[in-house]
């Protein structure tokens, strides 16, 4: 006897929705491989008239209108500042340190960055400021008698 067999469809795979996925994976990694590594901090710097573009230092102490410091990616207090500059000193011997003070610091915090470089051995040391806004600076004319 014979039984007509049931009649099967074709296998097909899909690959709509493996396309889909691929395309979720893509953009995925694309939008979180452009994410900036290094965190922006609002700072405004003081302007000079007479600054000069400098070339990048590895060492960058930042000193924000709060006093924080920080050294790379770690906040500093001031009790820690000696320490964490002692261990980039072999470093910004050589290449320098670059001081970016907000303009709103205290005076104090930017001279114990300063004294506590000097102590270092560091040499080279700038301070990091935004070119000037006005063409001109106007300074307060001395009376003369």
């Amino acid at each position: 006897m014979r039984f007509p067999r049931p009649r099967r469809d074709p296998v097909e795979v899909n690959l709509t929705p493996l396309i889909d996925v691929v395309f979720l994976l893509l953009i995925f990694f694309m939008v979180s491989t452009t994410f900036e590594t290094r965190q922006a901090l609002e700072l405004e710097l003081p302007e000079s008239t007479s600054g000069v573009a400098a070339e990048v230092s590895p060492v960058t102490v930042v000193i924000t209108a709060a006093g924080v410091y920080r050294l790379g990616e770690r906040e500093l207090s001031p009790a820690e500042l000696p320490g964490a500059l002692a261990a980039e000193a072999e470093q910004a011997r050589e290449l320098g340190l670059v001081v970016e003070a907000d303009g709103r610091a205290s005076h104090a915090s930017v001279v114990r960055v300063l004294d506590e470089a000097s102590l270092q051995g560091i040499q080279r040391v700038r301070i990091a400021t935004t070119e000037s806004r006005a063409s001109e600076t106007t300074f307060p004319q001395a009376e003369t008698p």
